[in-house]
C-alpha cells in the first residue's frame, strides 16, 4: 500500500474554535491561581493584562501566518520560509518542547481528579492510561479527535460560565483590593509564567492547518473567535474567584497559606455553597472535561508538529510518516506519548510548565519576526488574511514577548538553563547529523 501524500481535511471553523479554546481551557481550571502567590491579585491583575495583550495581538498576527502557509509544522515551516533551515530548527524544536511538556502536567492533574474520586486509583498509573486513550484517538482518526475536542469544549466553558453565574453576585470589592501588591513589582514579573498559563497553547491551531477544508480562509475565524472566547473567560473567572474571599482563600489549601493548591474554583464555590452542594460537585465533575479538552488538543496539536519535523529529516524521519490506515501522524504521537510519560514519571510538574511556557515564548518571538521579514521580503506572498494595523500588533507581541522570556529567566534561571540546553544541544545534533544536502 502506498503512503498517503497527506493528512486528511476534515476540520470546519466550528471544529477550529473547539481546538483553539480546548487547548487551552485547562488553564481556567487550575495553574492560574499560583500566579496570586507570586503578586497578589494587583500583580496577577497587571501580568494578566498584559499578556492578555501579548496573546491578542499575536493570534492575529500568527493566522496571517498559519493562512498564507497552511502547513502542519505550524512556526517552524514560517521561520523556515523567513529566516532559512537554522532558525527554523529551533523554531520548530521550541514547539515540540512547548507541546510535548505541557500535557504531563495536565495528565497528573487528571489522575488527582480520578483519585479524589477513586482513592484507590493512583495517580501516576490513571495519568498513563490517560495518555494511552486519547494517543490512540488521536491515532484514530482527525475528525473524531476533533468532535470529540468539541463536545468537551462546549462543557467546559458552560461549567466556567455556570461559575460566574453563581460567584459573581457574591463577590465583594473588598476582596479584590485586600493585601493586592504584596510584593510589589517583582511580584507581577514572578506572575508572568502563570498568566501565560490562562491561554498557552492556542497557537496549537496552526498545526491542524492542513487539515482544514478551506485553511486560507477558516484558519483566521477559529482563531478570531478563539482567542476572543478564551480572553471573556479569563477576565469573568479572575474576578469570580478571587472576589468570593481575597486570594489568599483560593492559593491555599486551609485558605491562609502553607501547601498550594490546583483546584481554585472548588475553593471560591466551596465559600459559596459548602463542599456538599451538588453545584460544587458538579463544578468538580465538569472540571474534569476542561483539563481532558487541553490534554487531549495539545497531544493533538504536538502530533502535527512532531510529524512535520519528521517530514523535513530535521529529527528521526519515520516521526514524519503518516499512517496508511488511519492518515494520521501515528509514528509521531506514539513518540509523543512515550516522552510525556518519561517527563510525568519525573515527578517535577511544575517546572515542566515552566520549562513549557520558555518554548512557547520562543516560537512567539521567532514567529513575530518571521512575519515582519516575510512583509518585507516576500510581499506578493498570496496573504488571504492580513493582521489588521500592521505593523503594530506583530511589534507589540514581540515586545511583550521578547520582555515576557527575560523575566522568566531572571525568576528561574536554573530552568531557564535546561531549557536553552535542551534548545543548544538539539541544534547541535541537527548540524552534526543533517544530510549535506539540506
Amino acid at each position: 500500500m502506498t503512503e498517503p501524500k497527506g493528512l486528511k481535511k476534515t476540520l470546519t471553523p466550528f471544529m477550529l474554535w473547539g481546538l483553539g479554546v480546548g487547548y487551552v481551557i485547562s488553564g481556567m481550571y487550575f495553574g492560574w491561581n499560583l500566579g496570586l502567590e507570586k503578586g497578589g491579585t494587583g500583580g496577577m491583575a497587571i501580568a494578566t493584562v498584559v499578556i492578555a495583550l501579548m496573546y491578542v495581538t499575536f493570534t492575529f498576527s500568527y493566522a496571517e501566518l498559519a493562512c498564507a502557509i497552511p502547513k502542519a509544522g505550524g512556526v517552524f515551516d514560517y521561520a523556515n520560509k523567513a529566516m532559512g533551515n537554522n532558525i527554523g530548527f529551533i523554531a520548530g524544536i521550541a514547539q515540540i518542547v512547548e507541546f510535548i511538556l505541557a500535557p504531563p502536567a495536565i495528565a497528573f492533574a487528571i489522575g488527582a481528579y480520578f483519585n479524589a474520586f477513586f482513592p484507590t486509583v493512583p495517580i501516576l498509573a490513571s495519568a498513563i492510561v490517560i495518555y494511552l486513550i486519547f494517543t490512540a484517538l488521536n491515532i484514530y482518526g482527525i475528525k473524531a479527535a476533533a468532535s470529540f475536542e468539541v463536545i468537551v469544549t462546549v462543557l467546559a466553558v458552560g461549567e466556567l460560565l455556570l461559575f460566574s453565574g453563581i460567584a459573581l453576585p457574591k463577590i465583594q470589592l473588598s476582596n479584590l483590593t485586600h493585601n493586592s501588591f504584596p510584593n510589589g513589582w517583582d511580584g507581577a514579573l514572578a506572575a508572568i509564567p502563570f498568566a501565560i498559563w490562562f491561554f498557552l497553547g492556542i497557537e496549537g491551531l496552526a498545526n491542524v492547518a492542513e487539515e482544514t477544508k478551506n485553511p486560507q480562509k477558516d484558519i483566521s475565524k477559529g482563531f478570531g473567535w478563539a482567542i476572543f472566547t478564551l480572553v471573556v473567560l479569563c477576565v469573568l473567572i479572575f474576578i469570580a474567584a478571587t472576589g468570593i474571599a481575597g486570594w489568599e482563600a483560593i492559593v491555599y489549601k486551609n485558605g491562609i497559606s502553607g501547601e498550594t493548591s490546583d483546584s481554585p474554583l472548588p475553593l471560591a464555590l466551596a465559600k459559596i455553597t459548602g463542599s456538599n452542594h451538588l453545584m460544587y460537585h458538579l463544578l468538580i465533575t465538569v472540571g474534569l472535561f476542561g483539563l481532558v479538552a487541553s490534554f487531549h488538543g495539545l497531544i493533538l496539536a504536538a502530533g502535527r508538529s512532531t510529524y512535520e519535523m519528521g517530514r523535513a529529516h530535521n529529527i528521526p524521519s519515520f516521526l514524519g510518516k503518516i499512517s496508511p490506515k488511519f492518515q494520521t501522524p501515528a509514528n509521531a504521537l506514539f513518540g509523543n506519548m512515550v516522552i510525556g510519560i518519561f517527563a510525568l514519571l519525573s515527578g517535577k510538574t511544575s517546572e515542566i510548565i515552566i520549562i513549557s511556557v520558555f518554548g512557547a515564548l520562543t516560537l512567539y518571538i521567532i514567529s513575530m519576526i518571521s512575519i515582519i521579514v516575510l512583509r518585507n521580503r516576500e510581499p506578493e506572498l498570496h496573504r488571504p488574511f492580513r493582521v489588521p494595523l500592521y505593523p503594530a500588533l506583530p511589534v507589540i507581541s514581540l515586545i511583550i514577548a521578547t520582555g515576557s522570556i527575560i523575566a522568566m529567566f531572571i525568576f528561574n534561571i536554573k530552568l531557564g538553563l535546561i531549557y536553552f540546553s535542551i534548545i543548544g544541544i538539539a541544534f547541535l545534533l541537527y548540524k552534526l547529523l543533517k544530510p549535506v544536502d539540506q
